[in-house]
């Protein structure tokens, strides 16, 4: 996949950036789905196209809790429990981050927002299900470009704190 002109002139995304900096290892998967899928997960056809399970895949969520922002790493082929969350951030009440907030706090596009290299670093959560995990995917601050690294990256490097059923089945 062709980097675009700020990522060669800054040697990658802010995330990649980021793992570089903290010296830690990690790998590039880039994909193409042209559109997104009719009636399926993006995340499904992102495991599918990487010849990967998509238990292996997640998403990044920018949510508030009682409307501070938080950041969530959950399965792709699940939800976010927004009651969780909440428990989580010791909060009450959660919600889902407007997608032009999320744009504009993350410094990343909807469907590429990476937990790594944000622009403001958030409070982060994950499911626990990734820490049982060899290696996971999460995006790399692109569409079309995923990293694929050890759950104690993500832990060590975002700042994550695993959370039981952050992500539920849909």
């Amino acid at each position: 996949m062709a980097r675009n002109r700020k990522q060669e002139r800054g040697g990658g995304t802010r995330a990649t950036v980021a793992l570089e900096r903290a010296g830690v290892p990690f790998q590039l998967h880039a994909y193409d789905l042209g559109h997104a899928p009719p009636g399926g997960s993006v995340g499904e056809a992102v495991a599918a196209q990487l010849g990967l399970s998509p238990s292996v895949v997640f998403k990044t969520l920018l949510a508030e809790v009682d409307g501070a922002p938080v950041c969530a790493i959950v399965p792709t082929a699940g939800t976010l429990s927004l009651k969780r969350l909440a428990a989580a951030a010791e909060g009450k009440r959660a919600r889902m981050m407007d997608p032009a907030d999320a744009e504009r706090l993350s410094g990343y596009v909807t469907g590429g927002i990476s937990p790594f290299g944000q622009l403001r670093p958030l409070p982060t959560f994950v499911d626990r299900s990734a820490t049982r995990l060899e290696a996971l995917l999460v995006s790399a601050g692109q569409r079309g470009l995923q990293l694929e690294l050890g759950p104690e990256v993500l832990v060590e490097v975002a700042g994550a704190s695993p959370v039981d059923g952050l992500g539920v089945a849909k």
